[in-house]
């Protein structure tokens, strides 16, 4: 169990750290009102983050418990997911926010209730994450998975504001966005590829 509760806080950290319009947005804000700006913005975006989760290791936890088989299938169309946002990501031809943040608070709670994204990504994130531990996907453990995934939320927020506030960060980024984008699209497509190859394998030992 402790090794399930740290691979989740390691999966909430990287739910967070892996880059998208949020991380973008957070850029902006550090790089113009400064990081208590940037701060207030993603702690209103944790709430999103955090309710999405719920949704999500409830979802993969009612999956298993009606079958290993079912569980299997959904890893491979969430890891056919991952790969579909990596492919978009290295096709992508700019790394802009699509959304003018304006008031930090309001924008959070905006891009982290309302981003479409947010429940699939964190379907297949965590779907892929749990891949290895069929036997404790029970409700039991719920409570438990979502405040690891939490707390791994709450360590990469701190991270994220203390990064992009970072002058040299700034730079790197304003430099290198594309770069950075399709570095992001080959993270997708490696964690896809992994969920994939766990739920074959899966399949072919109970065939």
């Amino acid at each position: 169990m402790l090794e399930l509760l740290m691979t989740t806080f390691i999966a909430g950290l990287l739910y967070v750290f892996i880059p998208g319009p949020a991380t973008l947005a957070a850029l902006s804000l550090s790089a113009g009102p400064g990081r208590m700006a940037c701060a207030t913005f993603l702690t209103c975006h944790l709430l999103g983050d955090l309710a999405w989760t719920i949704l999500a290791i409830s979802a993969i936890i009612g999956v298993s418990q009606a079958g290993p088989l079912l569980f299997d299938v959904l890893g491979l169309l969430c890891g056919a997911y991952l790969i579909w946002l990596g492919i978009k990501a290295l096709r992508s031809q700019n790394a802009k926010a699509s959304t003018i943040v304006d008031v930090p608070w309001k924008s959070g709670l905006i891009f982290g209730f309302t981003n479409p994204k947010a429940y699939p990504f964190a379907l297949a994130m965590f779907t892929a994450v749990f891949a290895r531990f069929e036997e404790a996907m029970t409700f039991q453990n719920a409570v438990p998975l979502v405040l690891a995934a939490f707390l791994g939320f709450c360590v990469a927020t701190l991270g994220v504001v203390f990064w992009t506030g970072l002058p040299v960060t700034r730079r790197i980024f304003a430099r290198h966005s594309r770069l950075i984008t399709r570095a992001i699209g080959v993270v997708f497509i490696a964690a896809g590829a992994k969920s994939i190859g766990t739920s074959v394998s899966n399949i072919r030992l109970r065939a």
